[in-house]
């Protein structure tokens, strides 16, 4: 059994450490949770081989013989001190990786030499959707920006303060390898140092509702030019002073694509999307208003398409959008859709 055990453990360990159980490290935090992880493996696999080989041993060795039903065991007195050994063997082992665990979450949680270095973004979850807050001292304007995409510089730290409007989300951006909850209520906040350019999926990690598998964003890791580049690009007005109908129409498009996000939830030819969460735009908005079609975006629950359900489309598009945009998506989709 000890011969067994250690080759068992051996290949166990050695498959455990060669499975890739992340996705992309894009976060210097990224690393020493991975690390903790090939950690906590190396230390269960062969608890777990153990107990394994103890239990099928037993079955082989000390199984019931033809012959021996009616038979009682022979009498057993216990080992104190294998009972002290096995007791207090697994105790230290988990006092060493929760000492272990404690340090890395310190590590990972520790603020930037100077916090001059350091970003702050505003993260709020709201049944459905994810808000980045700005604030104007990054965003380089008179007031916040608020936006539905998360942009951040390639090796800068950054600070999120996390908060929820409705009830309990989790912000997790799987490659950076760290999530917490956003709570009523109170805010929470971790620290993370994006270190590999690239755009990674931002996901809700806690149940939260009928919506919540299209609960999704983005954050897009840029060079710090390019990141300067688009704050300087968001505090342009999203709709050209004096713009007609058509330009009035093309800048809804673009809003419909990008910062409202509209098309991951619904179909809508004219913008080549396809989404199955919310009606069919081409159907529901044929021959309606301007102010209806205002309407079904800022306040949706005052009229819920028939076939669908309640509390589903975001309800914060009011403050995540600015007026100018507001009124270029809407008549986009009015003429989008006649």
């Amino acid at each position: 059994m000890v011969v067994g055990g250690v080759v068992a453990s051996a290949v166990g360990i050695a498959l455990a450490l060669a499975i890739d159980w992340f996705p992309t490290l894009a976060s210097t935090q990224a690393g020493k949770v991975h690390t903790l992880y090939d950690v906590l493996l190396i230390a269960s696999v062969p608890i777990f081989v153990l107990v394994l080989t103890v239990v099928i041993g037993a079955v082989i060795q000390f199984r019931m013989r033809p012959g021996q039903e009616d038979q009682d065991g022979p009498p057993i007195h216990g080992n104190t001190l294998l009972e002290v050994v096995w007791t207090a063997v697994p105790a230290l082992l988990i006092l060493g990786l929760c000492a272990y665990s404690y340090v890395v979450l310190r590590d990972i949680e520790e603020a930037p030499a100077s916090e001059r270095q350091e970003m702050t973004i505003g993260v709020t979850g709201q049944q459905f959707a994810w808000t980045f807050t700005y604030p104007k001292e990054i965003a380089g304007g008179e007031k916040p920006l608020s936006t539905t995409e998360l942009v951040l510089p390639v090796d800068r730290p950054v600070k999120f303060d996390i908060q929820a409007k409705d009830v309990i989300h989790d912000f997790w951006v799987p490659e950076f390898s760290v999530k917490l909850d956003a709570v009523p209520g109170i805010t929470t906040s971790y620290r993370i140092t994006p270190d590999r350019r690239g755009t990674y999926p931002v996901v809700c990690a806690e149940l939260c509702g009928l919506g919540h598998s299209v609960m999704r964003s983005r954050v897009r890791v840029v060079t710090p030019d390019e990141f300067d580049a688009w704050l300087q690009e968001q505090s342009q007005p999203a709709v050209p002073e004096g713009a007609d109908e058509s330009q009035l129409a093309a800048a809804g498009k673009q809003v419909f694509a990008g910062s409202a996000g509209c098309g991951a939830c619904h179909t809508l030819a004219d913008a080549g999307t396809n989404g199955q969460i919310g009606p069919d735009l081409d159907e529901v908005l044929k021959g309606v208003s301007e102010d209806k079609i205002r309407t079904d975006i800022v306040d949706p629950e005052a009229e819920i398409a028939e076939g669908y359900g309640a509390g589903v489309m975001p309800t914060n598009f009011e403050q995540t959008l600015s007026a100018s945009e507001l009124d270029a998506l809407v008549a986009y989709l009015k003429e989008a859709t006649q």
